[in-house]
C-alpha cells in the first residue's frame, strides 16, 4: 500500500515535470497558429521595381528644359501625378507631401517631392508659390500609364508613390491616403535605409 502511494506520487511528479517542459511549446504553437500575432505591416503597397523600371519619360521643366528623374537619385522621392488644373484632391496630395517631408525633422532633407504634370496648360502662380520646393515636371500621360501601377478602379493620379534613392519605384499609397499612416511608413523607410 505504502509502495503504491510512492509510485503514484512519483508518477504525478513526472507528469508535472513533463507538463512544465511541454507547456511553452504548446503556448507558442497556439500563439503562432491559432491567435496569429499581427506583425508590423506597411500602409503602402510594395511594388516590385523589376516589374516597373523607370522609363525614359521625356519630361521637361515648366520652362521647357528637358529633365529626368535621374536628378533625384540619392534622395527618397514622393511623387504624384495630375494635370495642371490641380483639383482639390491634387492640392491635398501636394499639401500632404509637404507636411510629410516637414514631419521627418532632421531627416527631411533626405526626401524630395515631385509633381508630374500631364498637360501643357499654364499653372496658376499662386499654386506654384503655395507648394514652393515641390519639383514640377511636365510629362505626357501616355509615358506614365504602363509605369505607375494603380489600384483597381483608380488611376495613377489617385495615388502618392515612393521612389527609393537608387531610382526604383517601390511603394504606392492608397487613394485618399491617411497622412499619419504614410508618415509612419516614411519614417520606417528612412530609419531602415542607409542610403538617401
Amino acid at each position: 500500500m505504502e509502495e503504491n502511494k510512492q509510485q503514484n506520487a512519483g508518477r504525478w511528479k513526472l507528469f508535472a515535470i513533463i507538463a512544465v517542459c511541454v507547456a511553452p511549446l504548446i503556448a507558442s504553437y497556439l500563439t503562432y497558429y491559432v491567435i496569429k500575432p499581427q506583425g508590423r505591416t506597411n500602409y503602402g503597397t510594395l511594388i516590385d521595381p523589376r516589374a516597373h523600371p523607370v522609363p525614359a519619360l521625356g519630361a521637361s521643366t515648366l520652362d521647357g528644359i528637358p529633365a529626368g528623374l535621374d536628378a533625384f537619385k540619392g534622395k527618397w522621392l514622393m511623387l504624384q501625378v495630375a494635370d495642371s488644373e490641380c483639383d482639390a484632391s491634387c492640392q491635398k496630395k501636394l499639401y500632404d507631401m509637404r507636411q510629410l517631408r516637414l514631419a521627418q525633422g532632421k531627416d527631411m532633407d533626405r526626401v524630395e517631392r515631385l509633381w508630374l504634370i500631364t498637360d501643357e496648360k499654364p499653372l496658376e502662380t499662386l499654386l506654384i508659390r503655395e507648394y514652393d520646393g515641390t519639383h514640377m515636371l511636365r510629362v505626357k500621360s501616355e509615358a506614365l500609364k504602363s509605369w505607375l501601377p494603380a489600384e483597381s478602379g483608380t488611376t495613377p493620379a489617385d495615388h502618392i508613390y515612393m521612389i527609393d534613392p537608387l531610382g526604383n519605384l517601390m511603394m504606392r499609397f492608397p487613394k485618399d491616403a491617411d497622412p499619419n499612416k504614410i508618415k509612419k511608413d516614411l519614417a520606417r523607410l528612412l530609419k531602415a535605409s542607409r542610403i538617401g
